[in-house]
């Protein structure tokens, strides 16, 4: 399977935090980021590439999830040696195994797995797996659940070399390592919904007679909606209700249940199902996209371990329970149905209906801008007839090109070190660079005395080498180990980067030009003698030399645009100010918008005071209803650039991109790589179709909104950029 960049890069990270100081690694995963997947391939790379491990993945105690866990492992990494706790108590643990153990079969009083005598023979595998010279390295899944006094005694017996704590709300442990995966590069990924709307299109005040009947109505009127959607791009997904009632609360269980009756939807069709601790109905297939219930209650036992990406609607009655479990419920309602987005506001969002406020609050206190109030807005008539052109990429998605890494190192190596043709000469220049050269695996310490433990006084030690003979079946896991790390860290895979180094440095892989001509032990010692410095070569050669390549340009599409007729309009109903922003395209839009940036806001409230302008419309920034301009990324990927703004300027349509401003420094805060190929783009664009337009950023120091149209400069000072009320007269 494919890994997202974001998987990619947390692999990375855990595999270098094995090698760090700390003995504690949390790792942050949005549920539905596909956290199973990260740790899994983590395991299968580490235990590659180092000897003598174990790992224990500890789940929590509901759910089956360590059966759940294996069977994922077991599909993912095919080969995997995985066991569960009745096959540690019959073989033992041995080297490379991927042990599924579920906390509550060793903590729970009473259970099998540790009774006196079982305890004893539990606690024996252990000593005999360390006595034979391995050690254990524990995942803890889901670790806000089991931060108690059995859970560390359970740590304690295995010891472990590393502790890897995982959780989309995990506790915070100082001392630990932490790895954080952005929710933004998920959702960019497509794997999660973009957005949470909380009790859509509700009035400020709302008098009902029945408050979960009107929920249920909202939810039943959205899960039509959206089915009727899904039919219409033609893909059979039926949308799922979750109902979340409070525990023991029966009466409210009959209530619900006899309310979807009158709606056709009953326990006898198949279309209601019930998931509480001692009833089960109708669950079967429940997660396949095209199963037949529409709506299933719960209680709190399903907020961990239970995926059903079909979920959309998540309907929660008044409760009283704590913050962490309340999101781990959200996320339950957040996983895209085929880990991809529609294009579709309605579609790749998900639903909460509640009049809890204090669920609400918590919710919006985790989520941030990812859960806010909403509102379907209406074009306005006068702007129905506006048309651009707009350019689309081919939807078929590309693997990394290897092919074009493997080329942008060779040149960069010809233009960063001089080599040509010469193997002999390139290793001569190599090592006048640093590069070291030798069959041997080369380490180093440092010898002498300091007066001070200060830095400095360290660097000034003699430095000793330490020369180890070259052991292929010791170093070539720590070979794989390296490799898989640089690869890791440029998007590719072992197999592709190996093949890369192969090709540029071993005399037995024909490449037109290669680098050095190595034998595979001198490749061996090579590598490991030089890793860091081959990883940053590496990354320089992917950020530097393939920006640089000119790529045959696949076909683009155009199509016309047209600013859509309707949208889901997000604000935030907390904030002070809620007016009507009245050049907008829409009607409603109110100045309390969200997610926006600084620069977007401060840009709006530019349009919405300036003279010169008619009006403004604030694209999307994913999904074919949105104007979009392709370019190519660093690797020839076509990537769809989504600008900012189209607005009017005495009838002219200009077309703007905010970024990121100067601060008080003039140090630039723009974040994003590809400003200056968007920005040629965007140029190339505005000149073809006879517009105006440019990117726009604040100076911070002048307080000023400043545009460049002609040349991109991240230097505010430059004569590139204009205070934007000078150039929008």
């Amino acid at each position: 399977m494919r890994l997202a960049n974001f998987q990619l890069k947390a692999i990375a990270d855990l595999m270098e935090a094995m090698s760090g100081p700390e003995q504690e690694i949390i790792l942050k995963s949005c549920t539905g980021s596909g956290k199973t997947i990260i740790l899994t391939h983590f395991m299968d790379e580490y235990g590659k590439s180092c000897f003598g491990k174990v790992f224990i993945w500890l789940t929590p105690g509901k759910g089956d999830l360590e059966e759940q866990s294996k069977a994922k492992m077991d599909k993912y990494i095919p080969l995997s040696h995985t066991k569960l706790l009745a096959d540690v108590m019959t073989s033992g643990f041995e080297e490379n195994d991927a042990c599924f153990i579920n906390w509550e079969k060793l903590t729970k009083k009473g259970n099998n797995a540790l009774k006196d005598g079982e305890r004893t023979n539990f606690l024996e595998h252990i000593r005999n797996a360390k006595n034979s010279g391995l050690s254990f390295i524990v995942i803890v899944d889901e670790s806000h659940q089991n931060d108690t006094v059995k859970a560390a005694d359970i740590l304690q017996y295995f010891a472990p070399e590393k502790i890897i704590r995982c959780s989309a709300t995990p506790k915070n442990y100082p001392k630990a390592h932490l790895i954080d995966i952005p929710e933004a590069d998920v959702i960019a990924e497509e794997l999660i919904k973009k957005m949470l709307i909380i009790n859509e299109n509700f009035p400020q005040n709302i008098q009902v007679e029945n408050q979960i009947a009107f929920l249920l109505e909202q939810a039943l009127k959205k899960q039509r909606e959206l089915h009727s959607a899904f039919l219409q791009k033609g893909t059979k997904i039926n949308p799922l209700i979750i109902v979340q009632i409070p525990n023991k609360n029966d009466v409210m269980q009959d209530e619900i249940e006899r309310w979807f009756e009158t709606r056709g939807i009953t326990h006898e069709n198949g279309q209601m199902a019930v998931w509480l601790s001692k009833r089960h109905e109708n669950l079967e297939d429940i997660e396949r996209n095209d199963a037949p219930q529409v709506a299933v209650i719960i209680k709190q036992a399903v907020a961990t371990g239970w995926d059903c990406p079909r979920a959309h609607i998540l309907v929660k009655l008044r409760d009283n329970m704590g913050e962490t479990f309340e999101i781990q419920t959200i996320g339950r309602i957040r996983r895209m149905p085929e880990a991809k987005h529609y294009s579709s506001d309605l579609l790749d969002s998900c639903y909460l209906y509640t009049l809890d406020e204090k669920f609400t609050e918590g919710v919006k206190m985790n989520l941030g801008k990812g859960a806010l109030d909403a509102a379907t807005l209406y074009l306005r008539p006068e702007f129905k007839q506006i048309t651009l052109t707009s350019e689309q990429k081919s939807s078929l998605t590309q693997p990394r090109d290897a092919a074009a890494a493997l080329t942008a190192m060779a040149q960069y190596f010809t233009q960063t070190y001089h080599t040509g043709t010469n193997a002999a000469e390139n290793r001569a220049r190599l090592e006048t660079a640093g590069y070291v050269f030798s069959s041997d695996i080369v380490d180093y310490t440092k010898s002498g005395a300091v007066t001070t433990m200060d830095s400095g006084k360290f660097a000034d030690l003699n430095t000793v080498n330490i020369w180890t003979k070259l052991d292929t079946h010791t170093h070539g896991r720590e070979y794989h180990h390296r490799v898989a790390e640089i690869a890791l860290r440029v998007g590719l895979e072992y197999a592709q980067m190996n093949t890369i180094l192969r090709r540029l440095f071993d005399k037995n892989t024909k490449y037109v030009n290669k680098l050095l001509t190595l034998e595979t032990r001198e490749v061996y010692a090579f590598v490991l003698n030089n890793a860091y410095r081959i990883k940053n070569d590496v990354r320089q050669s992917m950020a530097v030399m393939l920006d640089q390549q000119i790529i045959k340009t696949p076909s683009i599409t155009t199509v016309e645009f047209h600013i859509p007729q309707s949208c889901l309009f997000t604000y935030d109903g907390t904030a002070k100010s809620q007016a009507e922003m009245e050049k907008n395209v829409y009607m409603g839009y109110l100045t309390s918008v969200e997610p926006r940036s600084a620069s977007e806001k401060k840009f709006e409230r530019f349009c919405e005071t300036c003279d010169t302008v008619d009006w403004f419309y604030k694209n999307g920034d994913k999904g074919a209803e949105y104007f979009s301009i392709v370019y190519m990324d660093s690797f020839g990927k076509l990537k769809s650039f989504f600008p900012d703004y189209i607005i009017s300027v005495r009838s002219k349509i200009w077309i703007i991109e905010t970024k990121g401003g100067f601060d008080r420094t003039g140090k630039s805060e723009d974040i994003d790589i590809f400003s200056p190929r968007k920005f040629e783009v965007l140029k190339n664009y505005l000149a073809k179709y006879g517009l105006r337009g440019g990117f726009v950023r604040e100076d911070k120091q002048s307080q000023e909104l400043c545009i460049c149209t002609e040349k991109y400069s991240n230097d505010i000072q430059s004569d590139d950029w204009a205070i934007l009320t000078n150039v929008i007269l």
